[in-house]
């Protein structure tokens, strides 16, 4: 093939996805260590306002970014490539909610293999919010609001004070290589959290966090998790939901080929009792997952009360419906390997469980796996053996 034929098959392809051969980069950078802030702002508002797709550069070095809300409409894509390492500010910053904003973006891409560094350490010691409504909020470290057709890769979220990576109400989204370090002790700091989008995966992805890994709120429809790493962190969880009286239900959750490294949890579906609404979640699959010393492996709980914050006498009223945990294997931090806590006031329905093997050989006894409330199918061979329900011989084995 030809260099000119070579040419023209690279504009086809930046055409295809959406940005042009000569797209317009303005850059943000300045003296090492310096806020640039205002640079950064002047760069968005400037590539957004362009009628053709643009590029925003943060060059490689160390800077210094304060609270940057970047909001579209836009007129064309954008392209932002942070290649450097921005630090927010080191202190509590009790009160704000956000650092970095994108939001009302439509036709989005993050990548460029810097960092967006959360500086959390001072404020974690102020963080309480895991123990009471009554708390300061502390920013999120980067919120994508209202973006849709996305794609994030080649990122790292380091040290946030509160969530690395807050999602609500985009549409098709794709995270790939993403990297979330935070220290195990770091309270809320939730790798990825999600709500209200629909068509978003997250692939290739490193987790390493204080609290969840990645956490599925009310509204999401068609998530897929793949080849995601967690460890430590609480775990891949869908909710908590019911705390609040006006969520939306949840479908198609899929997580598969994932390994959990020491987490507090492994794979967990958690509503409140006394629940504030009654929706449904449905169609959540978890599949082909590797534990390496994970407590509480599989964990349906509908009793999810942490700190005393709710009426435990009430039961959930939020449905789980359609939910399948197969091809599960590795060993468990403690003797709990399945737990299916369901509501008493709506039991679950349609329960998979399909060849699952968990080993532990702590001092308290071999695993167990406890039922309430619902009744599971059982396929395949499970280890430890399950608590009720007929087996049913896997597709394709004897």
């Amino acid at each position: 093939m030809g260099s000119s034929y070579l040419g023209i098959y690279t504009i086809l392809v930046l055409c295809l996805l959406g940005y042009s051969a000569n797209a317009e980069v303005f850059t943000a950078g300045g003296p090492p260590n310096s806020d640039i802030t205002a640079a950064v702002l002047k760069a968005f508002t400037s590539a957004c306002q362009a009628p053709a797709p643009s590029q925003v550069l943060i060059p490689k070095g160390d800077f210094k970014l304060g609270e940057t809300v970047m909001t579209g409409p836009c007129k064309s894509p954008i392209e932002f490539t942070l290649q450097g390492n921005v630090k927010a500010d080191g202190g509590s910053t009790q009160g704000k909610d956000r650092w970095v904003v994108f939001e009302k973006i439509n036709g989005f891409k993050l990548n460029g293999g810097g960092t967006f560094d959360g500086e959390g350490n001072a404020a974690w010691k102020a963080n309480n919010c895991h123990k009471t409504f009554e708390c300061k909020k502390l920013p999120i470290s980067v919120r994508f609001d209202f973006v849709d057709n996305a794609e994030i890769k080649d990122v790292t979220s380091l040290d946030a004070k509160n969530f690395h990576f807050n999602v609500i109400s985009g549409k098709n989204m794709t995270f790939d290589n993403i990297k979330i370090i935070a220290p195990a002790e770091s309270p809320n700091t939730d790798g990825i959290h999600l709500g209200r989008c629909e068509g978003v995966k997250i692939l290739n992805t490193k987790i390493a966090t204080g609290d969840d890994c990645i956490s599925v709120g009310d509204g999401m429809k068609n998530l897929l998790i793949e080849k995601v790493v967690c460890g430590p962190g609480h775990g891949i969880s869908v909710g908590s939901l019911g705390r609040y009286g006006w969520e939306q239900d949840v479908t198609d959750i899929t997580v598969k080929n994932c390994t959990l490294e020491g987490t507090d949890n492994g794979l967990r579906i958690k509503t409140w009792p006394s629940a504030a609404c009654t929706t449904t979640a449905a169609g959540i699959h978890f599949e082909d997952i590797i534990l390496n010393k994970v407590s509480n492996p599989i964990l349906i709980d509908q009793e999810y009360c942490p700190w005393n914050q709710c009426n435990k006498n009430k039961p959930s009223t939020i449905k789980l419906v359609d939910i399948t945990f197969r091809n599960i294997r590795g060993t468990s931090g403690n003797k709990d390997a399945v737990k299916l806590l369901c509501s008493k006031g709506h039991p679950c329905e349609n329960v998979e469980i399909g060849d699952i093997n968990i080993e532990y050989t702590g001092p308290d006894g071999p695993p167990t796996f406890e039922c309430t409330n619902v009744t599971p199918k059982l396929v395949g061979a499970q280890n430890p053996k399950a608590c009720v329900g007929p087996v049913v011989k896997a597709p394709g084995k004897e």
